[in-house]
């Protein structure tokens, strides 16, 4: 198969590249030829590259882009003159511009949208009326016709329906994926901690996420400030780029003079994110909503103890198989889930090893990634047929 990804495919842009790059690996092993069409904007990165893959960068339009930000008349004129090359676009996200243009322009190619966790109600709040103008112009419409629509959970799914007020025919539910080999060989303990000159006799919890109110910063800093008044000897890592709250996390670190015991160090990638995860006595993510969570599976495959919401995109299978400590999303759940899981080695470790098993069985990228081509085929032989 001929197989188009359209997603801003920057380290800028969080969690999608990532998925991408993991899907697009075990394709191209499949013998199928993957392309990558991406609006970047200057200063922004495109996120790695598998080898094999084609990345077609189209810049942002300026001006339009300032209030929709993913406008790029190149994408539309190189989505106008390829779009019939492929036998399936896969369209990551919704109410950006790549992911509407092709049905504009074309009823013929198969289409699959994945919706990424955006129709969630403490997400869709964000950028509200920019959001219900497209629903109005485009997006409920051409969601309507995609030939394939992604998600990752049942809860995605009635929050899909919520949004169409009606069923869609062809949903499929696919958990994000994690390649597991990737984690069998972590760096040196002590790794990190040397680098960012974190001392070797405090514990360690790491947050490794984007800086972004959503992921429950609000309610971390301060349940780990209560955390410390009797466990000093602790330090919080906050790593990963801002997504609109490091500003918030830095006035709180100033304001309670919490320097030395909560460190930014910005967006980790390759090595470092690994020696982070080696390192680290518990990984946390409280987050209010996650369509779901790379970071988490990528601790969990690390076999980092894991401290999080139920609101991670597979907490139920969480709960099921005691796989991690869960918290109430509050700054006191916090607090309680800090002393459970760093005041208790064996239930720690116990979580640990049962994350890791979890996460081999159901979360490989093998498994996930071989559902995904399924589909594809499925959907791309139908449309042939038509």
């Amino acid at each position: 198969m001929r197989i188009l990804n359209i997603c801003a495919y920057t380290w800028q842009t969080g969690g999608p590249p990532k998925v991408i790059f993991d899907h697009t690996q075990i394709a191209l092993e499949q013998g199928h030829q993957v392309d990558i069409l991406s609006p970047i904007s200057p200063g922004e990165r495109p996120y790695t590259l598998p080898e094999g893959a084609r990345l077609i960068l189209c810049r942002r339009t300026p001006g339009i882009s300032r209030f929709f930000r993913e406008f790029s008349v190149e994408l539309y004129q190189y989505l106008k003159r390829h779009v019939r090359d492929y036998d399936v676009i896969h369209c990551h996200g919704l109410w950006h511009f790549g992911t509407l243009t092709p049905f504009l322009l074309d009823k013929t190619v198969a289409k699959v949208v994945s919706v990424h966790g955006a129709l969630n109600p403490k997400v869709y709040v964000h950028n509200k009326w920019k959001k219900r103008l497209m629903d109005t112009l485009a997006q409920k419409a051409f969601l309507r016709r995609a030939d394939l629509i992604h998600i990752y959970s049942p809860d995605e799914r009635a929050d899909l329906l919520r949004y169409l007020g009606q069923p869609h025919p062809n949903i499929v539910i696919i958990p994000n994926g994690v390649k597991t080999s990737d984690f069998d060989q972590l760096p040196p303990k002590g790794a990190f901690r040397r680098k960012f000159g974190i001392p070797a006799d405090k514990k360690l919890v790491l947050f490794m996420s984007r800086l972004d109110p959503i992921k429950g910063l609000d309610l971390l800093l301060p349940g780990f400030q209560e955390y410390l008044r009797q466990h000093s000897q602790t330090i919080l890592v906050l790593a990963g780029p801002d997504g609109g709250y490091e500003t918030a996390a830095r006035q709180f670190i100033d304001q309670h003079q919490l320097g030395d015991s909560i460190r930014l160090v910005g967006m980790l990638t390759g090595d470092d994110k690994k020696a982070a995860l080696a390192d680290a006595d518990l990984f946390t993510l409280p987050s209010y909503s996650e369509g779901f969570s790379m970071a988490v599976l990528e601790a969990m495959a690390a076999g980092t103890p894991t401290l999080v919401s139920d609101r991670v995109g597979f907490g139920e299978a969480i709960r099921q198989h005691d796989a991690a400590g869960l918290v109430e999303l509050s700054a006191k759940g916090i607090r309680t889930g800090l002393d459970e899981m760093l005041g208790n080695e064996q239930v720690a470790q116990r979580r640990s090893r049962n994350a890791t098993r979890l996460v081999r069985e159901q979360y490989d990228i093998d498994i996930v990634a071989k559902k995904m081509l399924d589909e594809y085929a499925k959907i791309s032989h139908i449309k042939q047929a038509d």
